[in-house]
């Protein structure tokens, strides 16, 4: 297996979360086989998604209709506002709870706590939105191109 490492482009970086490594190990792209422990994934800030949070891409790019894999681990009491993606997007939980659902209003008392081994399955373009009370770790795959799109623009973390 090949081990290669590379500086991200600005544009394929500004489409995935704004997260902007020095460098990183190269997403897999679907040449051959891969196996990836835990503890060689290079992560990123995602200030896209919430303060502290980080990205860990493993499979993509992003910005491209290709499969995509990703980590986010966020920081204890991370919010994420009302927001869409512009692709189907499956979400496990790894660690933690990650506190979910759908809908266009942030209100926590509508979400759901999914703990490890937890799946959500959420289609195009719909409303979600989520939190933290502790520092969880969720993977996110799908077939891109993959986006975040907050509904009211105030409440993207990387305008405050």
């Amino acid at each position: 297996m090949k081990q290669r490492s590379v500086f991200l482009t600005a544009a394929v970086v500004g489409l995935a979360l704004g997260a902007a490594p020095a460098a990183a190990q190269l997403p897999y792209t679907g040449e051959g086989p891969i196996l990836v422990a835990p503890g060689e994934l290079t992560w990123a800030d995602a200030p896209a998604v919430a303060p502290g949070a980080k990205i860990a891409v493993i499979e993509g790019p992003l910005n491209k209709a290709v499969p995509f894999t990703f980590r986010l681990r966020l920081p204890a009491n991370a919010k994420i506002a009302p927001h869409t993606h512009p692709a189907y997007e499956r979400v496990t939980v790894l660690s933690g709870t990650f506190y979910f659902t759908s809908g266009d209003t942030y209100d926590p008392a509508k979400t759901r706590a999914l703990g490890p081994g937890s799946v959500a399955i959420m289609p195009a373009g719909t409303p979600m939105f989520g939190y933290t009370k502790e520092e969880t770790v969720i993977q996110l795959h799908g077939i891109g191109p993959w986006g975040l799109i907050y509904l009211n623009p105030a409440d993207d973390p990387r305008r405050k």
